[in-house]
């Protein structure tokens, strides 16, 4: 899945907690795109089993899209955290997550988590 798509379905995973229910529209007032954008982006998600469209156009993950948006959530949480922790300002280690979630390897990423994790059991 490219990076395009990886922002979708952690929008749609916000979104989901944030009001319960998601449409197209949210989506693209969330993240400044445009209605025709969104359309055709939502649409390969659907062909892709990512995401399930009601008929009123209220759009859900599936269990494929809720573990990859978890995942990619999870990592934008952590790695924030870390660019904060490091004296980051919180604007610019939110942009920069944003980008790092997406090309991080899977190694880099749990070495982060599990040093963050003993750093704040040491902190307490």
């Amino acid at each position: 899945m490219h990076e395009s798509g990886e922002m979708y379905l952690e929008t749609i995973l916000v979104l989901g907690k944030r009001q319960n229910t998601v449409r197209s529209i949210d989506i693209a007032q969330e993240m400044g795109f445009s209605k025709a954008s969104v359309s055709r982006a939502v649409s390969k998600l659907k062909q892709e089993d990512y995401i399930l469209i009601d008929r009123d156009g209220y759009i859900a993950l599936t269990e494929k899209g809720h573990d990859l948006a978890a995942r990619i959530y999870e990592r934008h949480i952590v790695l924030t955290k870390m660019l904060v922790d490091l004296g980051v300002d919180e604007e610019t280690a939110v942009d920069d997550a944003c980008r790092m979630e997406h090309v991080i390897s899977d190694a880099s990423f749990a070495a982060i988590k599990e040093h963050i994790r003993t750093k704040h059991a040491l902190d307490v």
